[in-house]
C-alpha cells in the first residue's frame, strides 16, 4: 500500500515536468486516518478536472448506527455529509494557483432535495464514508506545479476530512435533526395508504419559491393552511403532533382565480415524491412515491405506444394500438404520457391545464352536440378519470380554471384563495347541477397493453464507445441521439439526468436486444439498483461523483423519449 509520503515523494519527482507526468499519480494512498485514491487524472490544466475519492473506515468515521441503520437515514446522512464538504471544500478552491482550472477543489452541489448520489455514500454494514470530489491539478502554463497540489492533497484536503466526516467534529445536534427528519418524512409516507391518501400538506409549510430560478422558500410567502374538512393530524416520532391538509384518493380538482396559488401548490406536491432539506418550506410536503406529473409534449418522439384509450379511429388509418411519430402532436403526447405513466407504475397523475392539450383534456356540452361522438377519434381524459380510478386505482389531482365540466366528475374540489385553501365540494357539485350533464363514453376504459421489446441501436457506437453527454436539465446524449427531457417536470437535478444517461448507455450495451420488455428491463435494473447501487450500471474503471438517482418513474420517461430506440 502507498503512503501520502510515497505521494510527496512522487510529486517531488515530477515537478516541473510536462503535464501527462501527472498521470503517474494515479492510484491509493493511505493518509493516515483515511485513505485518498486519484481515480483520474486530466490530460490538462484546461480540461475537466481530475476525479478524486476520500474513503474513511467506520471506525475511524465513528457515525452511531442509528444515524444510518435505515435506507432514508443513509441518504440523508449521505446528503448532509456531501453538504459540509462541500463547504469547506469551496473555501479552498482555486487558492493553488496556476493555469487553466489549477486549484479547483469541489464536491456536487446539492439543491433542496434530498436524492441518493454518487458524491457519498455510507455503507449500511460499517458506517464508512466514501466522498468524491474533483481537483484541478495545478499547472504553469502545460508544465506541472507539484507544489501547489501538495498544498491541495496535503494541507487542504486534510481538513475538510477531518471536520466534515469524522462525527466528533460535526455538529452533532445537526446531524441527529437531519435523521430526525428523515425519519418523521418517512413516517408520513408510510401512514398515507393506510389513511387512504395520496398527499400531505403540512400547516405552516411554505409553499411559493424564491423565484423562477430558485427553490428556495420565497421571504414573507403566505404559510399553507389546511381547510378544517381535510384536516389530518398525525403524531411524527421526532417532532410529535402535526397537522395539516390530506389529499384523498380519488379525483381532486384544484381551481381559483389567476396567481392565487394553484400551480404553486401543484408542483409542490409534484416534488413531494422527494425528500427536502429543513428550511425548505416543503419538509412535511409528502406525496405517494409513484406519482406522475403529466403534461402535453409538442414535438415528442413516441415508439409504438397502445394510445387507443384516448385516440381510436384515425382519418388516416393509422393504428393507436401501436402508435409512433417522431414529432407528436400536443394531444397524442399527452395520451401517451398517461399511458407511459400507467406502464411505469404511477398511482397519481397530476395535471395542470395549463400545460396540457385543451382537446386531449375535455370537450363541453355544446361540442358534444355539434361534432358527434362518430366523429371524433379523442376520448377526452375527463372522460376516462372515474374509470382510471374507480377501475384502476389510479387517482387524478387536476389545476382547472377555465372549465366547470370537472366539478360532475370531481370527488374533491379545492378553491385557492391568495394562497389559501378552501373546500368548495359541495358548492361546486351544487351548482353544476343546473348545467347539462357530460354525455360520458358507454364503454369502460380498459388498460392497455406494454409488450414493446427493444433491440440495439447498431449506430449507436462511435470510434468504438458511447459518449455521454449532459445539457444541464434539458435533456442527455448519447453520441448523437438526444434525449429530450425538458418536460419531465419531477426531475429535481442535472445529476439525474447525468444519471440517466448512463442508465440508458448500459441498457443498449447489456440488456437491449436481449428479448426483455421494456417493463422488464426497466424493472430489472431498478432491482439491480437496490443490490448494488451506481455499479448496477457504471461499468467504467471508476465511478464518477456527478450522480443522483431518479425514480423509475423518470427511468421509463428517458427511454420513451429515446429517439435511438429501436422497437
Amino acid at each position: 500500500m502507498k503512503t501520502a509520503e510515497d505521494l510527496k515523494q512522487l510529486l517531488y519527482r515530477i515537478d516541473r515536468k510536462g503535464y501527462p507526468a501527472y498521470k503517474e499519480t494515479k492510484g491509493s494512498y493511505r493518509f493516515g486516518k483515511f485513505m485518498l485514491v486519484i481515480d483520474h487524472v486530466q490530460g490538462d490544466p484546461f480540461a475537466a478536472p481530475s476525479k478524486l475519492h476520500v474513503e474513511v473506515a467506520g471506525r475511524q468515521a465513528g457515525f452511531p448506527e442509528r444515524l444510518y441503520d435505515k435506507k432514508h437515514k443513509r441518504v440523508a446522512l449521505q446528503d448532509y455529509l456531501t453538504r459540509q464538504f462541500g463547504r469547506l471544500a469551496e473555501r479552498y478552491s482555486f487558492q493553488a494557483k496556476g493555469s487553466g482550472k489549477s486549484g479547483i477543489l469541489s464536491v456536487t452541489r446539492c439543491g433542496q432535495e434530498i436524492l441518493e448520489r454518487s458524491a457519498c455514500t455510507v455503507n449500511p454494514a460499517d458506517g464508512g464514508v466514501v466522498v468524491r470530489f474533483e481537483a484541478g491539478f495545478p499547472a504553469n502554463g502545460r508544465t506541472i506545479n507539484a507544489r501547489e497540489l501538495m498544498k491541495i492533497l496535503f494541507d487542504f484536503l486534510p481538513e475538510c476530512v477531518e471536520k466534515a466526516l469524522f462525527y466528533k467534529n460535526l455538529n452533532q445536534t445537526a446531524a441527529e435533526k437531519v435523521m430526525e427528519l428523515s425519519e418523521d418524512r418517512e413516517y408520513i409516507l408510510n401512514q398515507l395508504e393506510p389513511l387512504g391518501l395520496i398527499a400531505f400538506v403540512a400547516d405552516g409549510s411554505v409553499l411559493p419559491r424564491e423565484s423562477g430560478v430558485s427553490q428556495r422558500p420565497m421571504k414573507e410567502a403566505v404559510s399553507f393552511r389546511s381547510p378544517k374538512s381535510m384536516e389530518v393530524t398525525l403524531k411524527l416520532p421526532y417532532k410529535g403532533r402535526i397537522s395539516g391538509m390530506g389529499i384523498r384518493k380519488g379525483v381532486t380538482l384544484i381551481v381559483g382565480g389567476g396567481y392565487h396559488g394553484k400551480s404553486t401548490l401543484l408542483k409542490a406536491l409534484e416534488m413531494g415524491v422527494y425528500p427536502h432539506i429543513a428550511g425548505d418550506g416543503r419538509e412535511y410536503v409528502v406525496t405517494a412515491e409513484t406519482a406522475v406529473k403529466i403534461r402535453a409534449e409538442d414535438g415528442r418522439s413516441i415508439k409504438h405506444t397502445d394510445i387507443s384509450m384516448f385516440i381510436n379511429d384515425l382519418p388516416n388509418g393509422k393504428d393507436t394500438k401501436a402508435f409512433s411519430t417522431e414529432d407528436a402532436s400536443g394531444s397524442t403526447s399527452q395520451a401517451a404520457n398517461v399511458v407511459e405513466a400507467v406502464e411505469a407504475g404511477a398511482e397519481v397523475f397530476f395535471i395542470d391545464e395549463d400545460t396540457s392539450a385543451t382537446n386531449f383534456m375535455v370537450r363541453d356540452e355544446l361540442m358534444q352536440r355539434v361534432i358527434h361522438r362518430d366523429m371524433e377519434p379523442i376520448t377526452p381524459f375527463i372522460e376516462r378519470m372515474r374509470d382510471l380510478y374507480e377501475l384502476h386505482g389510479i387517482s387524478t389531482v387536476l389545476v382547472a380554471g377555465s372549465s366547470g365540466a370537472y366539478f360532475e366528475v370531481a370527488d374533491t374540489i379545492l378553491q385557492m384563495d391568495k394562497y389559501v385553501p378552501r373546500e368548495i365540494t359541495e358548492k361546486a357539485k351544487e351548482t353544476a347541477r343546473e348545467y347539462p350533464a357530460l354525455e360520458l363514453p358507454k364503454g369502460r376504459a380498459e388498460l392497455p397493453g406494454f409488450r414493446r421489446y427493444p433491440g440495439k441501436n447498431p449506430g449507436i457506437v462511435h470510434k468504438g464507445r458511447i459518449k455521454i453527454k449532459t445539457m444541464g436539465k434539458d435533456g442527455v446524449s448519447l453520441n448523437h441521439e438526444n434525449v429530450d427531457l425538458r418536460y419531465v417536470e419531477q426531475l429535481a437535478d442535472y445529476e439525474q439526468l447525468t444519471c440517466l444517461g448512463y442508465m440508458l448507455k448500459y441498457m443498449e450495451e447489456h440488456v437491449f436486444d436481449a428479448g426483455k420488455s421494456v417493463q422488464e428491463i426497466v424493472e430489472g435494473l431498478v432491482e439491480r439498483i437496490k443490490k448494488q447501487g451506481f455499479e448496477a450500471f457504471c461499468d467504467g474503471g471508476y465511478l464518477p461523483g456527478n450522480l443522483a438517482l431518479p425514480r423509475s418513474q423518470e427511468i421509463y420517461a428517458c427511454v420513451n423519449r429515446y429517439r435511438g430506440l429501436k422497437l
